[in-house]
């Protein structure tokens, strides 16, 4: 089966959705991005195959296109997988629906370039359309990952997002159709050597989950932790559930974390200038993301950190940070997931980490471009609110003028119907109540528009 065939296969719907690969997505995380050192990258062990995984991860998730092109740059992308692999980066993880459905293909192509035994590649059962709950189905895509990726096994093999729609979902995806008896069997037959989940949304699938770890024999799971999602994950959204409550729980169990989601989407890099100036006081050299993935490096039962590294300099700038990883000390960790936590909490953001799992939109909306304008007026404490104040007149008509030129005109959230097409899918990792939030922003709008004082 082709590329073309299979994402027809998937539902172009579903695979449009889940169309994660922001290649063209620049995320400011680095200041001066010096030259990583080799043979210094800091590692963990897996205890339950004793696997030697590197502590930062690969996510091949936003890979490099060409200028002016949606082509995916795979002598780019070749070029960045040996730096990684020069650098002691052992783990690479991708999905059937990152990068428009070519994440495992040009992640295949990248490594076949090198011996088998000194990478790891994760993968996931991604059948999150109705189309795909038939077990011949699933077993087709996980067929299609090995061809997709070239090889005979897969490393580390998820359950991709559950939680997501609750156990209904969970229930019609991996257990009313045998797929998840069937991916333990192949892991007893050796060719899956890892398997765990990835999880959003539901607590009640992720204690289920581990209530039942002694029969699924978890290897691994993967979660979203960063210093925000610590303590404040379900006060920001009352549908996801704070990190150090899921990170506590497999600690109990003795299960490994790979951690997800440790800049937010590149939230944690677009920070208030207050926040980033307490940041640089103190370490005045290192990029702000560094921060963050020390605080998602530093707990002992964190296996593997993954970021999404577009560009050289990302790769470069995360290899200093863990080559080797200095932990924060304990003054340090309630720095960040006390104090500056605290400060961004007071901030009327709107979760959106830019994943746009939630499009396309049936109507046109750039919901992921919407929310971002919105949040980085909010941060930047511009938002035109009060009459009274006297920038008002110059924040109202610059925050339309941006908006247009951020955002084409039939793409804004006034052209919104409330259809619930993007709740429906039962996609978004943050639980955003999105129509609910459109709406919100498109009420400001209006104001805005009609206030000609």
């Amino acid at each position: 089966m082709d590329r073309r065939d299979f994402l027809k296969y998937m539902g172009m719907g579903a695979a449009a959705t889940l169309a994660a690969c922001t290649g063209k997505k620049r995320i400011e995380q680095t200041d001066n991005v010096g030259e990583p050192p080799t043979g210094q990258m800091t590692y963990r062990t897996n205890p339950t195959t004793g696997d030697k995984v590197s502590i930062l991860g690969y996510g091949m998730m936003r890979l490099p296109q060409k200028p002016d092109s949606e082509e995916f740059d795979q002598d780019m992308i070749n070029q960045q997988v040996d730096y990684a692999l020069a650098h002691g980066l052992n783990y690479f993880d991708t999905s059937p629906v990152y990068c428009q459905g070519q994440s495992e293909r040009c992640t295949g192509i990248a490594l076949k370039r090198h011996p088998r035994k000194s990478f790891f590649v994760a993968t996931k059962l991604s059948n999150f359309d109705p189309k795909l709950w038939s077990h011949k189905a699933s077993v087709e895509m996980y067929h299609n990952s090995m061809k997709e990726l070239q090889v005979d096994y897969i490393d580390y093999y998820l359950l991709h997002s559950v939680g997501g729609g609750g156990m209904q979902n969970f229930s019609q995806r991996y257990l009313d159709n045998g797929m998840l008896d069937f991916l333990m069997e192949e892991r007893r037959a050796g060719r899956i050597r890892n398997l765990g989940f990835s999880y959003h949304g539901d607590v009640e699938v992720f204690d289920y989950l581990l209530a039942n770890h002694d029969k699924y024999h978890w290897d691994f799971v993967q979660i979203q932790l960063n210093y925000l999602d610590w303590t404040y994950a379900n006060e920001m959204n009352d549908r996801n559930t704070d990190a150090s409550y899921l990170y506590g729980e497999l600690q109990k169990r003795g299960i490994p974390a790979v951690i997800m989601e440790p800049l937010l989407g590149g939230r944690l890099v677009k920070l208030p200038s207050y926040v980033v100036s307490q940041l640089k006081e103190r370490e005045p050299q290192k990029s702000l993301a560094s921060w963050a993935f020390r605080y998602a490096g530093t707990p002992k039962g964190v296996l593997t950190v993954l970021s999404g590294m577009t560009y050289m300099e990302h790769l470069k700038d995360n290899l200093l940070t863990y080559c080797p990883l200095q932990p924060l000390n304990e003054e340090e960790q309630h720095f960040l997931d006390t104090e500056i936590a605290q400060q961004m909490m007071e901030m009327d953001t709107i979760p959106c980490n830019d994943c746009k799992y939630c499009m396309p939109c049936p109507y046109g909306i750039d919901i992921p471009a919407n929310f971002l304008h919105y949040n980085k007026w909010i941060i930047d404490k511009k938002m035109p609110n009060d009459a009274g104040d006297p920038e008002y007149r110059k924040n109202r008509r610059n925050y339309l003028i941006s908006l247009d030129r951020a955002v084409p005109h039939d793409r804004q959230p006034d052209h919104c119907i409330m259809c619930n097409h993007c709740i429906d899918v039962k996609h978004c990792p943050q639980n955003i109540r999105i129509p609910v939030e459109l709406h919100k922003i498109s009420q400001r709008l209006e104001e805005l528009r009609r206030d000609n004082s």
